[in-house]
């Protein structure tokens, strides 16, 4: 298949490693930012066949495992009520809340209902019009477009019985929180393609230059990521540290402008809690004032809704580089993918599933 076997080729995966292996004189630590990401790398166990010298640490890349708790909860609560039909993408129905998942409330009796896209939700909505349906928005840049479109047509199509419950989250941001932080090991980011397809790399260039980081726009793919990699590390090696596009194939450097604009038109920036990490200024986005009718958290009454999040689990502390899964206490234990403590294990892009599935069970040490 054509943009896909070449960046799988095994002979083209050999000569990039040769690359690097010939590069590589002293130890680099890189954080890849997407979680299916993540998954590739595991799965491929291209950390296993780099040079020894170059570590690959994990970062906060899986819109599902930074989503907080307490908005799990106010999902629950709003999902409760026999008036809603409550919708939202199957990765996010098994999230543990304080007490319960989504999928306990689906067998409490809860209408419940896996969707697959924010349209289909929309015309959910449509077709039920004594019901309040609502769609559970969550995710980074890259699907801020479509559930900003599905707000935008309820509102000229004047559908007052749907609604979103927001949690979307801003990459740039968290990014800088963690290099800003006196833990940070991170020295250069393969940055999420499909973020960058939307959003571009213009606000990546500032943080390259004020932390002095390589910063990759990478893809998905075993030789997308080891010529991701290749880049880090060249720049690395000659103490540059600058935005460079891997993904060329997607990625513009102004992105895609009329997706910006249609975010920018209902949402605005604003603080979000990072599961596990807390507040980030200015990382999230939530729903403008022009568009409020359509906020689940004010129409539902929920905003007010804190908890504290449970010590059990240390996937705040993996999200942040400083931790591989088998490290904790629980991985594998307690915490399975049948019995998650965290998102990071019930998440299809969350680090804790990866290890746990492709058997990395042994404790790693950083």
């Amino acid at each position: 298949m054509k943009y896909l076997d070449e960046f799988r080729n095994p002979d083209l995966a050999q000569t990039i490693l040769s690359r690097i292996r010939s590069l590589t004189t002293r130890p680099w630590v890189i954080m890849e930012i997407c979680g299916g990401q993540t998954h590739s790398i595991i799965r491929n166990g291209i950390d296993q066949i780099l040079p020894e010298e170059i570590e690959l640490v994990h970062g906060p890349g899986c819109p599902v495992c930074v989503t907080p708790l307490e908005t799990i909860d106010k999902a629950i609560a709003i999902a409760g009520r026999p008036d809603v039909i409550f919708t939202s993408f199957g990765d996010m129905l098994r999230v543990p809340g304080s007490h319960k998942d989504l999928l306990m409330v689906k067998s409490e009796g809860g209408d419940v209902r896996t969707v697959y896209s924010p349209l289909e939700a929309l015309q959910i909505a449509r077709e039920n019009p004594h019901k309040e349906v609502v769609f559970f928005a969550v995710g980074f840049e890259t699907t801020a477009p479509g559930n900003a479109m599905a707000i935008h047509r309820a509102q000229q199509e004047g559908l007052t019985n749907f609604s979103e419950l927001v949690s979307h989250v801003l990459v740039p941001p968290a990014m800088e929180a963690l290099l800003s932080s006196p833990h940070n090991r991170v020295q250069a980011y393969l940055a999420a393609g499909h973020v960058c397809t939307i959003m571009g790399w213009e606000e990546y260039e500032p943080i390259a230059r004020k932390y002095q980081v390589p910063i990759i726009p990478t893809g998905f793919e075993p030789v997308d990521i080891l010529e991701g990699i290749y880049l880090a590390v060249r720049q690395l090696e000659t103490g540059r540290h600058e935005v460079e596009n891997q993904y060329a194939r997607s990625v513009r450097r102004e992105g895609n402008r009329p997706a910006q604009e249609l975010v920018a038109r209902v949402y605005e920036i604003a603080p979000r809690k990072w599961r596990g990490i807390g507040e980030i200024p200015a990382s999230g986005l939530r729903i403008r004032d022009a568009y409020a009718a359509f906020d689940a958290e004010k129409k539902f009454f929920v905003d007010d809704i804190q908890v504290q999040e449970p010590e059990t689990c240390i996937s705040g502390v993996i999200l942040q580089g400083l931790k591989k899964p088998p490290q904790c206490p629980a991985f594998g234990k307690e915490c399975t993918p049948q019995t998650p403590l965290g998102a990071t294990m019930v998440s299809s892009e969350g680090a804790c599933a990866a290890y746990y599935r492709y058997q990395r069970l042994a404790p790693e040490t950083v």
